[in-house]
């Protein structure tokens, strides 16, 4: 997470954008912003995904798990848990009375 968020701190200073700047575009704060540039995981998806819409990056979002190459694998094994092989979601609260 720290070298996503350097490059894209990298990318905002190529463009010549202000972090104040760039905040304001991506709709966050300030302080947000920064942490994103840190590569803090406790930031929400939705505010990486604004931040690289605002520096024209979006595209990179879609590369993301594109060649998965060990799923590909346990895939081709049978290894991977597939949908309706006894996976099971946890009960709601509601269930539980």
């Amino acid at each position: 997470m720290e070298e996503v968020g350097e490059n894209i701190r990298l990318a905002r200073l190529r463009r010549d954008i202000t972090a104040q700047q760039l905040a304001e575009r991506a709709g966050i704060s300030r302080v947000t912003l920064g942490l994103v540039e840190k590569g803090n995981g406790s930031v929400s998806l939705g505010a990486y995904a604004n931040v690289l819409f605002c520096l024209g990056l979006e595209q990179d979002l879609g590369a993301l798990g594109r060649d998965d190459e060990l799923g590909r694998k346990l895939q081709d094994a049978g290894l991977g848990v597939a949908r309706g092989s006894g996976r099971q979601r946890a009960s709601s609260k509601d269930d539980r009375k």
